[in-house]
């Protein structure tokens, strides 16, 4: 039931975005009731911290995938830039409405800091196991370089999303490899 509800919320949000979008159309379009999305997710906000952690693991793990399908630094420094900068503009969109929510209701603000809070660990696990396995330029540690690349990563998507053009491909990887790469000293 849970991951019904998850994917029909993942819909109706694209569709609707998150403001315009009720746990009663979520319902509607998951086959079940407004309580019974609700024995599964207290508020409309929990619901779309669900689907953004859902969101997240599915990157993470496909940049993991990515890393482990290649053995050298340049090779996976491109391999995590294509996988973050692929255009989800859709999930930008979510993203920023609820970003803005959270950032103007302190109530919203602490579950949202808890979850970004646990994003970073995640990624940072990742980071430090492509740090432990890849001579990288001395001075970064596993938690700065992910804040910096979500900052980057998000960053690019948000001047791409009115202009596409404005970002073009490969830069991510570009910058990331001014700051890690060894040969770049």
């Amino acid at each position: 039931m849970r991951a019904r509800v998850l994917h029909a919320a993942g819909q109706v949000f694209a569709e609707r975005g998150f403001a315009a979008a009720s746990l009663d159309q979520v319902a509607a379009a998951a086959g079940f009731t407004k309580g019974a999305v609700y024995s599964s997710f207290g508020s409309k906000d929990e619901l779309f911290l669900a689907l953004m952690d859902a969101e997240v693991a599915r990157r993470v793990e496909e940049v993991e995938a990515a890393l482990r399908a290649t053995t050298d630094l340049p090779g996976a420094l491109a391999a995590v830039g294509a996988q973050l900068t692929a255009r989800d503009t859709t999930w930008q969109l979510l993203f920023l409405e609820f970003w803005q929510r959270a950032v103007r209701d302190p109530e919203v603000r602490r579950t949202f800091v808890a979850s970004r809070r646990d994003l970073r660990a995640r990624i940072a696990e990742v980071v430090q196991r492509f740090l432990a396995d890849h001579p990288v330029r001395t001075g970064w540690d596993a938690e700065s370089l992910t804040v910096v690349l979500i900052a980057l990563t998000h960053g690019l998507a948000v001047e791409a999303l009115p202009d596409p053009a404005a970002v073009p491909d490969g830069l991510l990887t570009r910058v990331l490899a001014d700051l890690v790469d060894p040969e770049q000293l």
